[in-house]
């Protein structure tokens, strides 16, 4: 299923599914290759995005915030074709959305106040002074 086609099905779907498919794919477009504890720290940061009202009040506006995640940056005809990995990240985008529900004491945290994240390799000028916790080929950041 090509970028494009499986965003504009998410506004016509009730949120809660709309959601989960949002985070779902912006799990698959940052994370796809990496292990699983880097793609719930991707989807950790949307949903601290998310909650603090960052880029907009649901995960879907979060996600399509202008260059803020891949499902701005990768092309809308991208294709949508390893199906394992976004069972996958359909599963961890689930799990996220649950494990928020929750009081915050109790949500299972990766890389607590991170905000941002980052190829490991690159030093973009809003991580200068601050300490990331590196999780696969990602660095994770609080900035805000």
């Amino acid at each position: 299923m090509k970028l494009s086609m499986l965003l504009w099905l998410t506004t016509l779907l009730p949120r809660p599914v709309a959601s989960q498919a949002c985070l779902a794919t912006t799990v698959y477009l940052e994370a796809r290759s990496q292990p699983t504890i880097g793609q719930m720290a991707v989807a950790e940061v949307a949903m601290r995005r998310r909650e603090r009202g960052q880029w907009g009040d649901t995960v879907c506006e979060v996600v399509t915030a202008p260059h803020q995640f891949a499902t701005t940056t990768v092309p809308g005809s991208f294709e949508i074709t390893n199906l394992d990995a976004f069972h996958k990240a359909w599963e961890i985008a689930g799990q996220t959305i649950y494990d928020w529900q929750l009081p915050k004491n109790e949500r299972r945290m990766l890389v607590p106040r991170a905000d941002h994240f980052a190829t490991a390799t690159i030093s973009p000028a809003w991580s200068r002074n601050k300490q990331g916790i590196t999780i696969g080929d990602h660095t994770f950041y609080a900035v805000n």
